[in-house]
């Protein structure tokens, strides 16, 4: 992974690269970003460029022996530290079996998040990921080595906000003492639950999360029609993995679902609601997920639009036109209450309660409140 091959984030890329060119590389570095964003690509490109061995002025070579192996994600001075679906047993290396399979997982796309990883390897549903104790001391012994190759021992460590307490501790202990040219690169997309004392010890990378016009321009280069790449960039707001996951999906229009829908609330016809309810609930579990991501999505713009903000709409033509329209006749209280609603529903739903009851119950409450006193 190189800096070039990841999309934007050019301000980012320099400092890093800047760091470097100055000796003024901290120890330990916290890239904190969003989910699904860029979090992961940029600390692999970074640990990259600092054990080239013919660094270019803005990137590294990717010719040399470091770059090979840093590509292939096997350099012998880089260690990995990621969630394991469970505590390992007395004598078993749980993290360094699962390690092949963590670097074809990020072989396939850098852009990746926890369910994906806990999904990849297999992880049953009450396994929700863990970075045990002993994983983290393990790794911390190896870094008091002396480098193999590299100018730097780099520990590669992604999602620290599932340590527990202790093995948080033990983390703190190295960061407030850490090895002659040894590296932390640290990337979280849920800083806030880390210890205030870990933050305090690392220099704090912001990331921010993909634009609209980056994540079409992804998509396109991977073959999709611009007005296809649209539409999931509007769904996946800067998520490349969710942008990803939604190429898998067959197209549909949940536009016009949304628009029925809504007008059948407006009119309170009650009866096409009943039916409207009965079709939601013979659908797949993601799509009515993603028709309840899409209302969200466009109940944040239509309250946008309502309050004189419509600069920030990142709608296209035909949403556009509908938010202008329907947001003439709708009640803006309303809005508030049904965005409440509808994330109060997903939560259900993805707890698997009756989807046919949920959507019902958002469509009563829709026909209630919508309509101007």
């Amino acid at each position: 992974m190189l800096f070039k091959d990841i999309l934007g984030h050019d301000d980012t890329k320099r400092a890093l690269i800047r760091s470097v060119q100055n000796n003024h590389v901290a120890h330990a570095q916290l890239f904190d970003g969003p989910v699904g964003g860029a979090g992961i690509a940029l600390a692999w490109a970074f640990a990259t460029f600092v054990n080239c061995e013919d660094r270019q002025p803005d990137d590294a070579c990717g010719r040399c022996a470091s770059c090979s192996k840093m590509r292939k994600l096997v350099h012998p001075d880089v260690y990995h530290i990621f969630p394991l679906p469970r505590t390992p047993k007395d004598g078993e290396d749980l993290l360094g079996e699962l390690t092949p399979k963590w670097r074809a997982f990020l072989d396939e796309h850098p852009y990746r998040t926890l369910p994906e990883w806990l999904s990849y390897i297999n992880a049953t549903g009450n396994q929700q990921g863990i970075i045990p104790i002993r994983e983290s001391r393990s790794i911390v012994n190896k870094l008091s080595l002396k480098a193999f190759e590299g100018e730097f021992k780099i520990m590669l460590f992604w999602q620290p906000e599932l340590l527990n307490v202790q093995a948080a501790n033990a983390l703190l202990k190295i960061l407030e003492e850490p090895p002659e040219k040894t590296l932390f690169l640290i990337v979280s997309s849920q800083s806030d639950k880390l210890l205030t004392t870990i933050i305090s010890r690392t220099q704090r990378v912001a990331i921010r999360a993909f634009t609209d016009e980056e994540v079409v321009l992804f998509l396109t280069q991977k073959g999709f029609d611009e007005r296809r790449a649209r539409q999931i960039a509007y769904l996946s707001e800067g998520n490349l993995s969710e942008a990803m996951r939604l190429t898998n999906e067959t197209e549909d229009d949940r536009h016009a679902w949304f628009a029925q829908w809504m007008r059948k609330c407006y009119s309170r016809d009650f009866v096409s609601l009943v039916k409207l309810a009965d079709e939601f609930d013979t659908l797949g579990k993601e799509k009515q997920k993603g028709i309840f991501d899409y209302t969200l999505n466009l109940f944040r713009d239509l309250f946008l639009w309502q309050n004189g903000v419509s600069e920030l709409l990142r709608l296209q033509e035909e949403e556009l036109s509908f938010v202008q329209k329907f947001g003439k006749a709708v009640n803006p209280n309303a809005i508030e209450l049904l965005i409440q609603e509808i994330t109060d529903g997903y939560y259900h739903l993805e707890r698997n309660a009756r989807a046919k009851v949920l959507f019902l119950d958002i469509s009563l409450t829709a026909a209630r409140t919508m309509r101007l006193s």
